[in-house]
């Protein structure tokens, strides 16, 4: 069964990976590399999406390589950091700028005027989507109108986001992008098949640059063969997020996955009926299979694991992330601090792109200690947040779901049960982005019939229940309350 192995290839915000997966789900082989991230002022974020295309060929190799050959791979599954954007030339695939990436913000102003002319509401019923610097429409319009390079490249300019630049290098061309990454611009209606003319004319964005819109699962194209030795089919592809939510069997509705990576991001799966928010949350597609949709709500919070990275690498205040563990349990409690990490803005349900961040409450009492166990308690109280708008919007959750790199700090998942007051549910394996879109990829070669029966390839869940009393929980939020107050006053 060796040529059951599916490649699946995760492209994150600060590294790229491939991933060998046999087709019960079981991890056979990682290759790793790490992103450079360009800050050329406050706000702004780049990738350079050259390196971005060679470490992600060079880990593809390292791993068709191991797995024996291009002939032992059925198929390559795709999921990547959603929102960012690439613009390159048709001709070569080489890129013509930077990529710009989700966490920017540069187009803040852009979509403050566009709200002034009263544009929100129209963009929000089409899309499901607010008028946020986060999502990709704004951002082409911007490379359009300030990078020279890009509007020049006239008949020759393709713009995508992360999977569908790659999708066009690997296949040599091919230039599509999967329904759940086309549902994050701003420019494609929930219920809509294609572009939508009106949105384009807001952000004067030619139609023609963009990618044809595909399932997520399916023959999407195959490898150029003098990549890999030989053809490989490309048959999954879904944003990072919506991956993850598939990697989490969250196929039924109401069942709900939170990731805790660069940011954290919750979503819900609705069914096959768009959802509408009356509380900032967002309308998305979470998958696209044979041309019918499954939508989700989401909630997206901009600084999780980033938050501890910057703690360690700018502050200094950790050596090394499971520090942040060490020094939370090292305190019965925060000593009053409160950390709210708005260092690229606020996101759900807030949705403030000027904000920042504060530390507050200290005193010649407080200790690093205090202020480590500050930042991994505003996980839990950021996921409270959007668990009150999500109930408002008549989407209240049983349990949670969750995964990503910081779930492996026990203290943090305990923390979450304990401020959330709901079980919290952590896989065995915390890879399910990449699991999910090795199940995209499973059911888009024919190894499974549907992502139901692919759910096997997951492994079991660990249970972590509340184990605080009812006024030490509200004591603590009401802290928070009157921090993120301070943030948006």
């Amino acid at each position: 069964m060796a040529t059951q192995q599916i490649l699946v290839i995760d492209e994150g915000t600060t590294s790229t990976r491939a991933m060998l997966f046999g087709a019960d789900g079981k991890l056979h082989g990682s290759q790793q590399e790490e992103l450079q991230q360009y800050y050329p002022a406050p706000g702004l974020v780049e990738h350079d999406a050259a390196e971005i295309w060679t470490k992600t060929l060079r880990c593809c190799q390292k791993m068709i390589e191991q797995a024996g050959g291009a002939e032992k791979i059925a198929a390559i599954g795709i999921t990547n950091q959603r929102e960012t954007i690439v613009a390159w030339d048709k001709r070569n695939g080489e890129p013509l700028c930077n990529a710009i990436v989700w966490q920017d913000r540069r187009t803040a102003s852009t979509c403050d005027a566009l709200k002034a002319q009263g544009l929100e509401p129209l963009v929000q019923a089409k899309t499901g989507l607010l008028l946020d610097p986060y999502f990709s429409g704004s951002k082409i319009g911007w490379m359009l109108e300030n990078w020279p390079e890009v509007a020049a490249a006239g008949d020759n300019l393709a713009f995508g986001t992360i999977e569908s630049y790659l999708i066009f290098r690997l296949t040599g061309g091919e230039h599509i992008t999967d329904a759940s990454n086309a549902s994050r611009s701003m420019l494609l209606p929930l219920g809509g098949e294609d572009w939508d003319d009106e949105l384009l004319s807001i952000f004067q964005i030619p139609k023609k640059t963009l990618p044809r819109i595909v399932d997520c699962a399916g023959n999407l194209g195959a490898t150029s063969s003098k990549l890999f030795g030989g053809p490989i089919a490309i048959c999954g592809s879904a944003g990072d997020q919506q991956a993850a939510t598939i990697g989490q069997a969250c196929l039924e509705i109401g069942q709900t996955k939170a990731t805790f990576g660069t940011g954290a991001f919750i979503l819900t799966n609705c069914g096959k009926t768009p959802p509408t928010s009356e509380n900032r949350l967002l309308s998305t597609i979470l998958y696209q299979l044979d041309g019918e949709r499954v939508y989700a709500l989401e909630g997206s919070v901009f600084v999780a694991g980033s938050l501890m990275q910057w703690l360690r690498d700018e502050v200094h205040l950790i050596q090394y992330a499971g520090e942040s563990e060490e020094l939370a349990r090292s305190v019965s409690d925060n000593g009053g601090v409160f950390l709210v990490p708005a260092l690229s803005g606020l996101g759900a349900p807030h949705w403030k792109a000027d904000a920042t961040a504060t530390i507050s409450g200290l005193s010649f009492a407080a200790t690093k200690a205090h202020i480590a166990r500050a930042a991994l308690e505003a996980m839990a109280y950021q996921c409270h947040d959007l668990k009150t708008a999500f109930s408002a919007d008549g989407t209240d959750w049983q349990s949670l779901r969750i995964d990503g790199g910081m779930v492996a700090n026990d203290w943090m998942v305990q923390d979450l049960a304990d401020i959330l007051n709901i079980p919290v549910e952590r896989p065995e394996f915390f890879e399910t982005t990449a699991l999910g879109a090795a199940m995209l990829a499973a059911v888009g070669c024919g190894l499974y019939d549907s992502l139901e029966s692919a759910s096997v390839m997951i492994s079991g869940l660990e249970t972590y229940h509340t184990a605080i009393q009812t006024e030490t929980r509200e004591e603590r939020l009401n802290g928070w309350t009157a921090a993120v107050q301070a943030v948006l006053s």
